[in-house]
């Protein structure tokens, strides 16, 4: 017969070893789980070179959550994800030879170009740069509207997307700061990526469930099946379409220059959200609805990728300065929101790490881009879109 009392040393043994397999930080504890389970490390599901925007995502919290503690576990593993998908010679290879220029004229690969950029700065190898280069050659040959936005993709003609600033900009921003610094032009067509889509697609105050936010996309053609007679934007407000611009905005107000016109328009817009965002968060929970625009609706709930995307930009923004907040009321949602996340969305897993859910698998708007639409597309447990901006949201969050 085991002896009790052995039986309890031993529950309290393993009590402790799991304590001390959860860290205690949410930002390391997301990124470690990240990697534990391989996630965006420039592979596919098939070991396949993976040219992607959601490790392109995950590899900036990395890269923060580095220069925060100083892990090199973090770098070096953005490093190997990005080797993955760079050969010796600069040469971006994988699926991007499907969604290059010469394809699709697709903004989403874009996204990992930040990370190229990092490693040209803290390596100074040359393959970085000329993979720089690539997407930098993409942008200027990339499709635009009469006005001047960047389609999202060649497929959805004359549409700018909200989920596109995110991904084309970021990397726009930080290559004319790196390279082109004097440059005033890009500099000035930065802004208008951001400013275009923030008229054509801000909501009216007389649209029905008015918040004063924005529309997931706008067809400057007005030919797609789902374009308001007005500015042509989509029918609803979807988080995540949000999260990517609210995120856009905080971190291409850290590269542009604040002497620059640009800086005040960026900054202007980010501060009129701001507070239209705090108050469209549920009053109960503290954050926010798939589709903001139905609030309570039957089929709607709580996703977890659009509020940790807005947590990080409003703490990053208030702590930047770039949000005024003065009686503390932004940052007290934000605060709210991430308890809720973190008591709700965060799982913790027999082998230590951790599970993240709530995140809606996708939202696009090749469809009619209806409410059905969007509450109908399914979550996925640990998607790295969620995941990535919890890691970012957390790396904020533990700044304060």
């Amino acid at each position: 017969m085991v002896n009790s009392r052995f039986l309890g040393l031993l529950s309290l043994l393993t009590l402790f070893v799991s304590a001390e397999a959860r860290p205690q930080s949410h930002a390391v504890w997301a990124a470690d789980s990240a990697i534990a389970r391989k996630q965006g490390n420039g592979l596919d599901s098939s070991q396949r070179a993976s040219v992607s925007y959601e490790h392109g995502e995950l590899q900036w919290g990395l890269r923060l959550l580095y220069e925060a503690t100083g892990n090199r576990t973090y770098y070096d593993y953005l490093l190997a994800g990005a080797n993955n998908i760079v050969y010796d010679n600069g040469t971006i290879h994988g699926n991007y030879a499907y969604v290059s220029k010469t394809a699709d004229y697709s903004l989403d690969p874009v996204r990992t170009g930040p990370t190229f950029l990092y490693l040209y700065q803290k390596t100074g190898q040359t393959k970085w740069k000329s993979a720089a280069d690539t997407f930098k050659v993409q942008l200027d040959a990339h499709p635009r509207t009469g006005q001047g936005q960047f389609w999202h993709k060649k497929q959805y003609y004359n549409q700018g997307w909200l989920d596109g600033i995110y991904m084309g900009d970021v990397f726009y921003a930080q290559y004319v700061k790196d390279f082109q610094p004097s440059n005033s032009t890009a500099w000035a067509d930065i802004t208008q990526q951001f400013n275009l889509m923030y008229q054509n697609s801000l909501q009216a105050s007389s649209d029905v469930h008015n918040t004063g936010l924005l529309y997931h996309g706008y067809d400057y053609s007005h030919t797609a099946v789902w374009a308001a007679s007005d500015r042509g934007h989509s029918p609803e407000i979807w988080n995540r379409a949000l999260g990517w611009y609210m995120m856009a905005l905080v971190d291409v107000l850290e590269v542009i220059p604040t002497s620059n016109a640009g800086y005040a328009t960026l900054r202007g817009i980010l501060q009129n959200l701001a507070p239209k965002l705090r108050d469209a968060a549920d009053p109960s929970t503290g954050v926010w609805w798939l589709v903001m625009t139905q609030p309570g609706r039957e089929g709607n709930y709580f996703e977890s990728s659009g509020a940790a995307m807005f947590v990080y930009s409003l703490l990053k923004g208030i702590r930047r300065g770039f949000i005024t907040d003065t009686n503390g009321s932004i940052r007290a949602a934000a605060e709210k929101a991430y308890q809720y996340m973190t008591a709700h969305w965060v799982v913790e897993n027999s082998d230590g790490t951790m599970g993240w859910t709530n995140t809606v698998q996708v939202g696009s708007l090749s469809g009619n881009g209806t409410f059905e639409y969007y509450v109908g597309v399914p979550t996925v447990l640990n998607d790295l879109k969620g995941l990535a901006a919890f890691l970012l949201a957390s790396v904020e969050y533990e700044k304060l």
